[in-house]
């Protein structure tokens, strides 16, 4: 699959083959291109943990959150879990990795200068507003601009994925080792498709006018018909969904993947594990 092609297709691939495993080195190149993505400052503070059903120990196992109503029967049947993690004590180095790009000629022309000044005028800035940093939003976006990267390489691998939110985080922490002040960014299921490539179509989206805007809100900014049929014909562009076949491949993957058919029905017995995660104590 060429990557404007997975490009288009990257949107959530909620059926899985559960008994198929996922190659490592498929999986290497996922989190080659989450490390190699751009960083604010070069922190770098996105890290990941794999879990591989497979072979993880069974406290880990027993340690993967119930999901929501949307993605309980993900986490159950994906060959494999990415905890998408935040290491928020890199912002506390963030001089450092500044430091590595004076030395690689990546900021600054006079690189003596250069690093004085980082030491004298930007890392103390930095540091002062260190709580601010974690409130602005910045670094979760940039961690989100490698989780990106990851997925595009895993469709163009012939991969699916879906990435799930995880409100209720200690025991995942707690097991995995990660640091108490951490953050959990999403889990990511990976594994190959159970569903078809297009996955039922283009999934529903706001009209391209509602979203974007040229020089100030209410002026939508121009599309052009010719640009979109060219997206269509490079396939980053599909159908809206749902094919004419759909219904019958969702009847299908309930029975054989052991999915319940009705949407949410999960959720009752979901709600009340994650309130009680939330009411027990964080771990000292």
């Amino acid at each position: 699959m060429e990557l404007r092609e997975a490009i288009g297709r990257r949107r959530s691939m909620r059926y899985l083959l559960p008994h198929k495993p996922v190659e490592r080195e498929k999986i290497q190149r996922m989190l080659e291109a989450a490390r190699l993505a751009s960083f604010w400052g070069n922190v770098q503070a996105l890290k990941a943990v794999v879990i591989e059903r497979a072979t993880a120990p069974q406290d880990v196992l027993d340690a993967i959150p119930p999901g929501s109503a949307l993605a309980g029967f993900q986490l159950r049947l994906a060959p494999v879990l990415i905890v998408w993690w935040l290491d928020w004590s890199l912002i506390d180095v963030q001089g450092d990795r500044l430091h590595e790009l004076v030395e690689a000629g990546a900021v600054g022309i006079d690189k003596e200068n250069s690093h004085r000044y980082l030491d004298e005028t930007l890392i103390p800035f930095f540091r002062a507003s260190g709580e601010g940093m974690r409130q602005g939003g910045m670094t979760e976006m940039d961690c989100g601009q490698g989780i990106a990267q990851a997925t595009l390489v895993a469709f163009e691998q012939g991969l699916g994925t879906c990435l799930i939110g995880q409100p209720a985080q200690k025991k995942l922490k707690r097991v995995l080792g990660l640091p108490t002040d951490s953050k959990i960014l999403v889990i990511q299921t990976v594994g190959y498709p159970a569903e078809s490539l297009e996955a039922g179509g283009q999934r529903p989206r706001l009209p391209f006018e509602e979203k974007f805007f040229l020089n100030r809100m209410g002026q939508p900014f121009p599309r052009d018909p010719a640009v979109v049929e060219g997206l269509k014909r490079d396939k980053m562009l599909q159908d809206p969904a749902p094919a004419s076949w759909r219904r019958a491949e969702l009847d299908y993957l309930s029975r054989a993947l052991g999915i319940p058919p009705i949407f949410g029905e999960e959720m009752p017995e979901l709600a009340e594990r994650i309130m009680k995660e939330f009411s027990e104590p964080e771990p000292t």
